[in-house]
């Protein structure tokens, strides 16, 4: 897809408008319309994407009872405001990943992706099965507002980089946009770190204002047009290793639905995380064909002084947090470790047995 033509589609030129007044929910013999404002520019794939789909389903799974209303990044709020939006009552629903709002509890950046650490199977096995949505719930009780899990790119690329890395000296000074506790570990390395949204990328790496920088993976990259600026693209992430988006509901209003729309809110997020999963499998792999082949792109490997660094950083950063004088912070992080060493058993023992035989041994 052309850059020009996705970001004219997209309507990326209100990122970071505030000033449209939204407007009050629709009720209306027993319907109403909330408003789901997101992190995402509008038709973005998989992810922007998969947030209307979720609308359009709840739309339709509850005959028009709840009719969910979408904006994208920059229509009514800036994309990083989407969340206090919903805390502040402006708008019922967002949409994005909770990672980006560490600055309210470290302990969020547990249900998107942590270096290191839980892959996209691991983390719903401990969201759905050991504790992990109990802890998310007693985090967002904090501030009036209910998570669920809603989408999942699976592991991403690690980034785009205008030099080839050779070492751990390359990381040094290096100006590189990427979020969460991710961002604390390349900060260890050497980097300097910001955050800032999907659609504001590629104007910084092209000013010269980023040096490199990491959103998702070749499905999302190739729409964003990165390789126009940058060649070097490094797989695999080791500090998203299973990343998570999130739809966060106003929790009065939610608790106040009957129960079959309360069902149906939190179901038909069950289903989209998973069909998210499935569109980002399907289509990163092509998007990266068409990087390499159509767009010269050099597909690269950090080198192991890299990885190494990344996971002795990423050691100190949970120890830390477990450490932490938030009793929530610590309850949270030691949670995420425990079940970690339970689940990696599994994936390690069993699925990566498997991966590493059939690479070596099946070829058809």
């Amino acid at each position: 897809m052309d850059r020009r033509s996705f970001i004219k589609k997209a309507g990326l030129a209100g990122v970071g408008a505030g000033a449209a007044t939204l407007a009050a929910p629709a009720i209306a013999q027993g319907n109403q319309t909330w408003r789901m404002v997101t992190t995402w520019p509008k038709n973005f794939p998989g992810l922007g994407v998969g947030a209307q789909r979720l609308a359009d389903r709840i739309t339709a799974a509850s005959g028009g009872r709840l009719t969910i209303q979408v904006y994208s990044a920059g229509e009514l709020v800036p994309p990083l405001q989407s969340l206090d939006a919903v805390i502040d009552g402006s708008a019922e629903m967002s949409h994005g990943a909770a990672y980006y709002w560490q600055n309210k509890s470290p302990a969020l950046s547990f249900f998107t992706g942590v270096p290191y650490g839980m892959t996209s199977r691991e983390l719903t096995a401990w969201v759905r099965f050991m504790g992990g949505q109990e802890l998310w719930d007693e985090i967002y009780d904090q501030f009036g507002v209910q998570g669920f899990l809603s989408g999942d790119t699976g592991t991403q690329a690690g980034g785009w980089f205008r030099n080839e890395l050779t070492s751990l000296e390359s990381v040094k000074g290096l100006r590189f946009r990427t979020p969460g506790l991710g961002g604390r570990v390349w900060e260890k390395l050497g980097a300097t770190v910001t955050n800032m949204a999907g659609g504001e990328i590629f104007q910084a790496l092209q000013s010269g204002t980023l040096d490199a920088a990491e959103f998702v993976g070749p499905y999302n990259d190739l729409a964003l047009g990165f390789y126009q600026v940058a060649k070097n693209y490094y797989f695999p992430s080791f500090v998203e290793p299973g990343l998570a988006t999130e739809l966060v509901v106003n929790k009065s209003k939610y608790q106040a639905l009957p129960a079959d729309l309360q069902a149906i809110v939190r179901d038909v997020c069950q289903a989209e995380y998973d069909q998210v999963a499935s569109d980002f499998y399907a289509n990163d792999p092509r998007a990266l064909k068409t990087l390499v082949e159509e767009h010269g792109v050099n597909v690269r490997q950090f080198p192991d002084d890299i990885m190494e660094a990344g996971a002795k950083a990423a050691i100190e950063i949970l120890t830390s947090l477990r450490e932490s004088d938030d009793a929530l912070v610590k309850k949270t992080t030691e949670s995420f470790i425990e079940s970690l060493n339970i689940l990696r058993t599994r994936t390690e023992g069993t699925d990566g047995a498997f991966i590493e035989a059939r690479k070596a041994y099946f070829k058809i």
